[in-house]
Parts: structure tokens; sequence; C-alpha cells
């Protein structure tokens, strides 16, 4: 019986401590992962000049591949700016969700570590909070970035003033749910570069560059996958089928950086990789009925014509997009093997 009631009081006591917003116990798991984090990014993605190529891709390529952080991050995660007000929750913050290839393919990298960080527990979010230091590349060239973020000021101004990265790590998982951004840091970034001015955005996502090829390059798979992968030629041409479907299909009305429709939670779907990021649940929504949605958010099914296109050029894109992941994949074991 006694036992019983030590057990009953250890129970009530753990309860009590969460209401009461305290971490739970063990907190270890994610110390750690937040060390083992701040350790590799630093080590992947070291300071560098802003304008750095070479530094960039090898961060990129590093991530992008088998990285610590790839694995850490939920399935769809979070990311954006944070909030002026650091009061903000993150319910009422607009972001983005992102499969973990997008993340670490096209955005991620274009942050640089010394690895130096805090972590610590956040009552209101109930989740650990990891602070990065940082700084971002802003001298690359404008097909460096998924976008052109200097469509919005005061993103393109937040991300080129950013001294912290942000890593909302969930304590019964040890998964990263959230990433943002902030140049409201305790510190000043770890890299000093002066202000980039772009052109004025005209309202084009993708475009044509003076020699001819589609930019951002980023966006093209270039750089992730190698160059010899038999499947990029393909990934190409299903991605163009399935843009016009797309098209038809009003997508672009919603899914585009400049959230038109000023939801919470954003998909994107404008580029090659981004869609090949939400493929599957793109796919799903369709065959549920879930899009296009109108101004007022009410679901607007297609006409069986259009949701069938859909549908089959969709079919047809992720189909590609994994024979291009299992055939890298395999040529990483093989590498392996031979060295």
């Amino acid at each position: 019986m006694r036992t019983v009631i030590i057990l009953l009081l250890l129970t009530l006591s753990a309860g009590a401590h969460s209401a009461n917003g305290e971490p739970p116990a063990p907190s270890q798991k994610a110390e750690r992962l937040a060390a083992d984090l701040a350790r590799e990014l630093a080590q992947l993605c070291p300071p560098a000049q802003p304008g750095d190529q070479a530094a960039f891709e090898r961060c990129r390529r590093g991530l992008y591949q088998d990285s610590l952080l790839k694995g850490s991050f939920v399935p769809y995660a979070l990311w954006g700016r944070r909030a002026k007000d650091a009061a903000t929750p993150l319910k009422e913050t607009t972001l983005t969700q992102f499969a973990p290839d997008v993340l670490t393919g096209m955005y991620l990298p274009l942050f640089m570590f010394n690895g130096r960080y805090t972590v610590e527990y956040e009552a209101r979010e109930r989740m650990f909070l990891v602070r990065l230091e940082t700084a971002f590349r802003n001298r690359l060239a404008p097909g460096q970035f998924p976008y052109p973020f200097w469509h919005d000021e005061a993103k393109w101004s937040t991300y080129q003033g950013a001294n912290t990265l942000l890593l909302w790590i969930d304590p019964k998982t040890a998964r990263i749910k959230v990433g943002q951004y902030t140049d409201r840091g305790a510190t000043a970034p770890i890299v000093a570069s002066e202000r980039v001015q772009q052109a004025k955005f005209d309202g084009k996502w993708m475009w044509t560059d003076a020699d001819g090829r589609e930019q951002p390059q980023v966006t093209l798979f270039d750089g992730l996958f190698s160059a010899d992968n038999p499947f990029l030629p393909k990934l190409d041409s299903t991605y163009k089928t399935l843009a016009l479907r797309m098209r038809d299909g009003q997508c672009d009305r919603c899914h585009v950086p400049d959230n038109p429709h000023g939801m919470k939670r954003i998909v994107l779907l404008q580029t090659p990789a981004h869609a090949a990021g939400e493929i599957q649940r793109l796919m799903k929504a369709v065959r549920e009925d879930k899009m296009p949605r109108d101004e007022t958010d009410i679901e607007q099914p297609l006409d069986d014509q259009l949701k069938s296109a859909l549908l089959e050029s969709g079919a047809a894109f992720e189909a590609v997009v994994q024979n291009a992941k299992d055939w890298e994949a395999r040529h990483r074991i093989a590498r392996r093997s031979r060295q």
C-alpha cells in the first residue's frame, strides 16, 4: 500500500511540475541534441565571407545529405522570422511548413555558425529553445536564394541582419518542430557584411537569366543531386508539366511566398524543390478535395478532368523525385564502401 501511495505522489508531483511550466524530466536529451547540433553546424557551415559560393556549397551538401540537423526535424517543420514582439506565441506567428529536405537544402545553408549557443526551457511553448549565434550570406548571387526574399523589404532586412537562429525542440520526442531567424539576438552577427540592395522585385518567383538559365538555381536541385544523376532531366520536365496543371488548378493563388491570403501556415509550391518537398501532401489534398480554396477559405473541388490531370502529373513528378533520391542514396553507400 505504501508503494502505491509513493508512486501516486510521484505522478502527481510530475504533473504539477508540467503544469507549472517546469521542464519535463529528463531534459538531458534536448540539451545533448542542442550541443551536437551546434557542433555540427560549426563544422559544416563555419564563418566565411558572405559571398563565398564554395563555402555555401560545402555547407549545403553537408546539411542536405546525412546531417544530424536534417534527421532531427519533424517530417514537416515550421520556418520563418521571429515576431518583432518576442512575446508573440508561435501559434500566432506566420510561418511556412517545410520538409527537412527543403530546409536543409535551401534555407539553413544561407547561415553560418561559430558553435556558440544557449538552450533553455520555454514554459509557454512547452519546448526547449536553442539560440545559435549566426550570420547570413547576403552577398550570394540572387539565384542562390530559394526565392527573391527582397519581395518584402522587412523580410530581406531581417535576413541580412540575422544574428541568431532559433530551434524549438519538443521535449517528448527530442525533434525540432520550428526554426526561426531574428536580427534581435543578444550578439552581433558573427560575420560583418554591408547590406545589399537587390533589384526591385518584378513579381516573378522564377526567372531566366541573361545566359538563358532558369533561376533560382538552388530550386532546380543544383548541387544537391550529383551532376550525373540520370533522373535530373526528368525532374525538370515532370515539374514543368505539374506546374501547368497547378496553375490551371489555381494553386499559384495561395501557395506563393507573398502569402496573398494572410495564412498563418503557408505551403509553397512555386519551384521544383519546394514542390518536391510537398508533393505527397499536395496529392493527398487534391485526392480529398481539400484544394483549392476561395477567398473565404472555403474548399472549391476541382472538376473531374482537371483533378485527374493534376493527380497524373503529380504522381509522375513524385515518382521521379523518389527515383532521384534513391539513386543518390545508393551511390553514397557505394562511395563509402570504396573509401
